[in-house]
């Protein structure tokens, strides 16, 4: 198997005021291809939402193996017709990594099928995200925790499904806690929330946190099984057609079950 295509997306809105270029000069999804680029495993490209079809025409999307999503004001600037195809492609198998306040995102809410809300606050606080996974794929060589000096808190209760397999819990010097490293599958793709990693912070530039985010690529991808059939199929062997010759409403759900 050749490398993985790994699409970053982001909306680069914040980015376009000082306080935040300074960090991000290249954009959220510039710093994030950048550091998964140092591992040389993978063909990375960006796409950014006032490009033509936000970045994600047809093209695009069925070239992709994972898609890295960022977005935090713009998330109703995203066409649902867009939306959709994103969520289409996740349900067919490719994977989805959703960052930080993508967690209020069109794609994600409609694959969580919940609003996704949380409580939160921008006050320079301590963010410790302990790992209670240590055997999962998505916690391959990371330490017992990683500690981040400052990053926008976000705290419980999170309005989403119960996560299939729950990777990370953070803990902030505020005394929130908040459930943010979450495993989800749906249909025959794979879907991991990453809680950090607000504009305002270069978090998105040390190892570990690229270390998170290669293991999710990793873990995320598609598997690369059989396609299932759905709707009507016909049978594989000559069973016989019992209700042959009898008319439409002979054929109804109720009259199969007599």
């Amino acid at each position: 198997m050749g490398k993985l295509n790994v699409t970053v997306w982001n909306e680069f809105l914040h980015e376009k005021k000082d306080s935040i270029k300074r960090i991000y000069p290249n954009g959220i999804h510039g710093a994030i291809a950048e550091m998964l680029g140092k591992f040389g495993e993978y063909n990375i490209r960006t796409a950014t939402l006032e490009e033509p079809e936000c970045g994600l025409s047809d093209e695009v999307l069925d070239t992709t193996d994972v898609l890295i999503w960022w977005g935090h004001i713009a998330h109703d600037k995203v066409p649902d017709e867009i939306a959709d195809k994103v969520c289409q492609r996740a349900l067919d198998g490719m994977g989805l990594i959703v960052l930080h306040s993508g967690h209020l995102s069109k794609p994600f809410k409609k694959l969580m099928g919940t609003v996704c809300r949380s409580k939160w606050r921008e006050n320079d606080e301590k963010e410790r995200i302990w790992v209670i996974e240590p055997a999962h794929p998505i916690a391959r060589n990371l330490p017992e925790y990683i500690e981040l000096p400052q990053e926008e808190t976000y705290g419980e209760r999170f309005e989403i499904p119960t996560p299939d397999e729950l990777v990370f819990i953070s803990w902030f010097s505020g005394g929130e806690v908040f459930r943010s490293g979450c495993c989800y599958k749906r249909g025959l793709g794979k879907v991991f929330y990453f809680r950090p990693g607000h504009e305002a912070y270069p978090t998105f530039y040390r190892e570990d946190i690229t270390r998170v985010l290669k293991n999710a690529v990793d873990w995320a991808k598609p598997s690369c099984g059989p396609k299932p059939t759905l709707g009507h199929y016909e049978a594989l062997e000559n069973v016989g057609d019992k209700y042959a010759g009898k008319s439409d409403d002979e054929r109804t759900h109720k009259n199969l079950y007599k």
